[in-house]
């Protein structure tokens, strides 16, 4: 495994992908600070005597405004250059965890939820564009493979700091903690945009999106997102169950990971195996897409993925249960980069609608987030925590089955679009 993981860094050397691992490096220890916030939500708004049902709802409300930002976003920002987005995305995570800190009440958590919709949404965009514009096409499920791997990494070790330092109760610290690895990514941020320049051709597709977005209206926007969607359909819906999934996952895992006495103050290992996957199948992502395509291997992820998680209720040992979790999200942590990968191909052939493609990934990741909390509290109050693991797991197995029998072979963006227009 080491080895594997020598020759990629060796190869990516070689290919002057350099700016990757500082992009890299920037998203390890955002998503160390984003891993410890995403454990103790659950927990302080619980903790503040909110059912399992309202906190989903909760929850949810995080994704409505981070859908509602995707397509504000198109008007709002004149291009969707990776380092104008990170930096807006640094100044509100900044203050997120004072906000999550005194909030108290419903409407303060709902305003906090909001505010996580956003700076997250920003991430993924910026993330997006810059894979899209940097990376050629034939690496770009290899280079969401590398991201996916330094940001398992942060999701990894936060659950088991922070399930550390909330042993006895919750407290400042995992708030002050965030802060310190927020810190940190801003600083390899400022090194990565001194070493990296805009092309004249990333140039040349700004000037093309804001021709294109100047004689738009509101309307003529939404007439676009309808046809672009209408034609990615089928990859939206893998997108939308992907993060319907996570959803469940650390909506419901934390308070799972607290009730499980046989580990005691090491709870977080439960969800620190949960993203433990996405650090091994992120260095070979690419290879599986290159010899089955990528819509077909996020396919087969998923039907995996499902089928293993639909054990999860029927199993009483902890640590047989944490080895099922590890196999389902293996199989699940693969779809991401495939499908991802898929994306990235779309925007650099047609990289006119590039906000657009990234607008709807985005709008439909956000709308998994509202549904899955939303589903996963409910179900955990009236079925169990066990229960909502497996009834998951099904229907990832029939979800998986209907994309491989509808979805086409190849998706041409472009093409599709002048012969509706």
């Amino acid at each position: 495994m080491l080895n594997h993981l020598f020759v990629h860094l060796r190869n990516y050397a070689v290919k002057e992908k350099k700016t990757l691992y500082l992009l890299s490096t920037v998203i390890l220890f955002w998503s160390l600070f984003d891993g410890i916030i995403t454990y103790i939500v659950p927990i302080v708004i619980t903790d503040s005597g909110i059912s399992k049902t309202l906190m989903g709802i909760i929850l949810g409300t995080s994704s409505v405004a981070g859908a509602l930002f995707d397509f504000i976003a198109c008007r709002l920002f004149r291009n969707t250059y990776y380092k104008k987005l990170f930096i807006i995305m640094f100044a509100i995570c900044f203050g997120f965890p004072l906000l999550l800190f005194k909030a108290h009440s419903f409407f303060m958590f709902v305003i906090a939820m909001a505010l996580w919709g956003v700076y997250y949404d920003l991430r993924v965009i910026g993330t997006f564009n810059y894979i899209g514009r940097f990376t050629p096409k034939n690496a770009h499920s290899e280079s969401f493979g590398v991201l996916q791997v330094f940001s398992s990494i942060g999701y990894l070790v936060a659950p088991l700091i922070v399930g550390i330092l909330i042993a006895d109760s919750l407290n400042w610290q995992p708030f002050a903690l965030s802060w310190i690895f927020l810190i940190l990514s801003i600083i390899f941020f400022l090194i990565l945009i001194n070493q990296t320049r805009r092309s004249g051709e990333s140039d040349c597709v700004d000037e093309l999106c804001d021709l294109a977005e100047s004689r738009r209206s509101f309307l003529s926007e939404a007439m676009l997102w309808g046809r672009v969607g209408k034609i990615l359909f089928p990859v939206l819906l893998l997108t939308f169950f992907l993060s319907f999934s996570d959803a469940f996952f650390w909506t419901i895992g934390p308070l799972v990971a607290e009730s499980l006495s046989e580990i005691g103050e090491f709870a977080g290992v439960f969800m620190m195996v949960y993203a433990l996957p996405p650090l091994i199948v992120g260095w070979t992502v690419g290879s599986f897409t290159k010899r089955y395509g990528k819509k077909h291997t996020s396919f087969l992820c998923l039907f995996f993925g499902g089928l293993f998680l639909t054990f999860f209720g029927y199993i009483n040992n902890t640590f047989i249960l944490m080895a099922d979790i590890f196999i389902a999200s293996f199989f699940m942590s693969m779809a991401y980069p495939a499908i991802n990968g898929a994306y990235a191909d779309y925007i650099s052939e047609t990289e006119e609608y590039e906000k657009e493609i990234e607008g709807l990934e985005d709008f439909y990741g956000n709308l998994g987030y509202v549904a899955g909390p939303i589903m996963a509290g409910f179900m955990a109050d009236q079925l169990g925590n066990g229960n909502t693991f497996s009834i998951l797991g099904l229907l990832g197995v029939i979800m998986s089955l209907i994309l491989m029998a509808v979805t086409p072979k190849s998706i041409n963006v472009r093409s599709r679009l002048e012969s509706a227009a």
